[in-house]
């Protein structure tokens, strides 16, 4: 049987060859295709890796993505992780296979990529002007009658904008009105007034179809609990107000969507009291931060904190450095910096070293700063720290933690590399 255009995609993803382009692989393995360096099961620590390199916990990958295919489930909800997290198609794939609706994307070159490797259901969360872009959507919905698309619209020019580059196009495209989180926030109409233009203007357009609304409720200003379930509420009480008035003529179902990485929480209570409408509800949730989670921004906001009884996220990043000088019983200098690890949010947290194949926890070293291939420790003055050992850095943000590498081990726990995840970015 032959394979669908997707999973041949990615079988080829196997074949690239593992050259100078990938930082952390093993100098020797250089001319082998990915599949046979995989095949070969390296271990991460004795298998010719160098420093630095990027792990990816395959248990811990594991566990989150059964978590939130479960905690979309419990909930009665939709899910399209955002796919700009990670740009892996392999990771697309997965969470497909975990029960996902489709993916999140954020960008046109995001979308081409998913497309490449095969998902067949994407929203877009931004409004989509760029006519290039749109014309290249419109084929893709002409050719596979397969492809849903859905993405916001927040202006009546912007409408207006799309529907003139669309024009002759076979299908109409599917948008959704974005609510805006508030003055001040990011992108978004700011009120319901506005919002009710925007969907005029869509009315008015033969190459749109208003398919529902849509927002991101972590751009809500000094967010808290209260105020997140209260935009929340708006977004709803919008999408009932359109269907009151007969906007969702012609659809199938109504697209009710939001939800970040720190308030998904607030989104399922929410969204658990949609009213019944005139059509069946798509609840969609598009967290994404999860599949890797992290050891700093998202540890801290994550809501399973608020509600332990969901279960836990894991930490499945570990950046690995090398001590590279110890000029003082102070200071220390390991061979990774602002190119291999996320620091917009929080430097990286020592945790580990590794020593002759022995694992001790990082007591009394810490990220002071980072430079560009550095980062500097300050140790406490008795920590044994020697030229030469292996430090474990947990990593902050995993969007910005991803896009420095573009192909990742996956090891599991023992240190064995199991598969290589491809990114593009």
């Amino acid at each position: 049987m032959a394979l669908d255009p997707g999973t041949e995609a990615l079988a080829r993803l196997a074949e690239e060859r593992v050259d100078h382009r990938f930082k952390g692989l093993p100098p020797d393995a250089d001319g082998l295709t990915v599949g046979e360096l995989a095949a070969q099961r390296r271990n991460l620590f004795t298998g010719g890796f160098s420093t630095p390199v990027l792990a990816l916990s395959a248990e811990r990958l594991n566990h989150n993505l059964r978590l939130m295919e479960t905690y979309a489930t419990r909930h009665g909800l939709a899910f399209a992780p955002h796919g700009k997290t990670s740009m892996a198609p392999q990771l697309f794939r997965r969470q497909i296979e975990h029960g996902a609706w489709g993916i999140t994307l954020a960008v046109p070159h995001q979308v081409r990529v998913a497309r490449a490797y095969g998902v067949r259901r994407i929203f877009l969360a931004n409004e989509l002007v760029d006519p290039a872009a749109l014309r290249w959507t419109a084929a893709e919905l002409a050719a596979d009658p397969g492809f849903s698309f859905v993405c916001y619209v927040d202006s009546v020019r912007g409408v207006e904008l799309m529907d003139e580059a669309l024009r002759g196009a076979a299908r109409p495209l599917d948008v959704v009105v974005e609510l805006a989180a508030g003055e001040g926030a990011r992108t978004g109409v700011r009120t319901e007034a506005e919002c009710t233009a925007v969907a005029d203007a869509v009315s008015a357009a033969p190459a749109l179809r208003l398919v529902g609304v849509a927002g991101y409720e972590g751009e809500v200003p000094e967010a808290d609990p209260e105020r997140v379930h209260a935009w929340l509420r708006r977004l709803v009480e919008l999408a009932v107000d359109f269907d009151k008035a007969g906007r969702f003529a012609g659809v199938d179902e109504i697209v009710v969507s939001a939800g970040g990485s720190a308030w998904f929480d607030a989104v399922a209570d929410v969204f658990a009291g949609i009213p019944e409408l005139s059509l069946p509800v798509l609840k969609l949730l598009r967290s994404g931060a999860y599949v890797s989670h992290d050891d700093g921004h998202y540890r801290r906001i994550t809501p399973f904190n608020r509600v332990p009884g969901e279960g836990a996220l894991e930490p499945a990043f570990r950046l690995w450095a090398q001590v590279v000088s110890r000029p003082s019983a102070g200071q220390a200098f390991v061979n990774a910096g602002k190119r291999d690890a996320a620091y917009d949010l929080d430097l990286p947290f020592a945790q580990v070293v590794r020593r002759d194949g022995v694992e001790r926890a990082a007591a009394g070293i810490e990220v002071s700063a980072l430079s560009d291939q550095h980062a500097w420790l300050r140790t406490a003055p008795d920590v044994d720290l020697e030229v030469g050992d292996w430090v474990g850095l947990g990593l902050s943000h995993p969007c910005t933690s991803f896009d420095k590498w573009q192909l990742i081990p996956l090891a599991e726990a023992d240190g064995t590399v199991v598969d290589y995840i491809r990114t593009f970015f």
